[in-house]
């Protein structure tokens, strides 16, 4: 009733498998793993005081202290919900930090309440350790690097390659400073974990060498695992040079309809047009330094225009004003530095659909 080698962990994040976290909402908060729902066996406030108890008191005292605080109608409720979990999911397996007391307690009631069940060995800190080993173990493999202009499809064709791994997908961010989601960014550590999942995935399929897109070190908020960061600083590039119209085209597809039916979407019609306005609006207002004062409140003004437009008539028209020169002015320059910087690592350039040719080519 244990998952005891990595071999297992490996297979366990491949099929999706469901995770029951029986650690408190703080610890899952911070960072689980994919296919994981939190059912803790303490909540915060009473694993705060368990644990003041067992560094004062010793562990029989914290152990009594926890029956005492998890019992009667609170302990009744939690089983149904472990319950209720494994019913749903019986091919899940529970964990709690280090798959000790916690997840051993949990599936002692269970076990009293008619439900075998089986934890996972070394709980989540032993399946972290594994994903960070992955995504070292990843990181010494071969790697090719898309590279190009803001709007070229980047991440589109690292989505579309069966070797790319999607790193602002992971990251639930798409870089920029316009890259956010409706939704919040992970956490650093789901952003590993989600990324190592992606990884395991795409090993299980028999691919040994990758596709990312060239990033920074920053992705949002969160930072890339620095072992793949540094292997990105010695791997070959493939750039596209797509035409300003398709870059713009892509670009307002991305930051503007699709940005604006997802506020709409979560928010409701009034609500998400005034978030997706404040949306472009605090994009632009993070490069203002670089754009200049007087540059930055021109393009703002065109771009508050547009969206005005936009939701009177349903027309796109407005948002090329501020988005071409932002391309121009900011974007493209700064790209072309960077790129600069790494021209003897350029393996390729071409249109789109010629780099995705020639990395499908490259990655059989």
């Amino acid at each position: 009733m244990s998952r005891p080698n990595c071999e297992d962990f490996r297979q366990l994040f491949v099929n999706d498998t469901p995770l029951m976290d029986m650690r408190a909402p703080v610890e899952f908060e911070q960072g689980a793993f994919p296919t994981s729902v939190n059912r803790p066996l303490m909540q915060d406030s009473e694993r705060e005081a368990v644990g003041i108890c067992y560094k004062e008191q010793g562990q029989e005292a914290a152990i009594a202290l926890g029956h005492e605080l998890v019992h009667g109608d609170i302990k009744a409720e939690r089983i149904a919900q472990w319950k209720a979990f494994c019913e749903a999911n019986p091919d899940g397996y529970l964990y709690c930090f280090r798959g000790g007391l916690r997840s051993q307690i949990t599936q002692q009631w269970l076990k009293e309440a008619g439900i075998e069940y089986p934890r996972i060995v070394g709980g989540y800190k032993a399946l972290r350790r594994f994903l960070i080993d992955t995504i070292e173990q990843v990181a010494q493999q071969p790697m090719t690097l898309i590279g190009g202009n803001t709007g070229c499809g980047k991440t589109i064709m690292v989505n579309e390659l069966e070797s790319g791994l999607d790193l602002e997908g992971a990251a639930n961010h798409r870089g920029s400073s316009f890259g956010r989601y409706v939704t919040k960014q992970r956490t650093q550590i789901d952003f590993e974990n989600v990324l190592a999942v992606s990884m395991l995935k795409k090993q299980a399929l028999g691919i040994n060498q990758f596709v990312l897109e060239d990033e920074g070190k920053i992705i949002g908020s969160v930072s890339v695992p620095l072992p793949i960061h540094a292997a990105m600083q010695e791997a070959p590039i493939a750039i596209v040079d797509d035409p300003l119209d398709v870059r713009l085209a892509r670009l307002t597809d991305d930051y503007v309809v699709r940005m604006q039916r997802d506020f709409v979407a979560h928010y409701g019609e009034e609500l998400g047009w005034t978030r997706f306005a404040e949306y472009l609006e605090r994009g632009m207002f993070s490069i203002r330094k670089r754009l200049g004062l007087e540059r930055y409140e021109q393009l703002l003004q065109v771009q508050q225009d547009a969206v005005r437009l936009m939701q009177s008539s349903g027309s796109l028209d407005g948002h090329e004003g501020w988005l071409k020169p932002l391309l121009e002015q900011y974007y493209d320059p700064m790209y072309t530095y960077q790129l600069s910087k790494k021209a003897d690592r350029i393996v390729f350039r071409g249109e789109y659909d010629e780099v995705k040719a020639w990395l499908v080519d490259k990655t059989a």
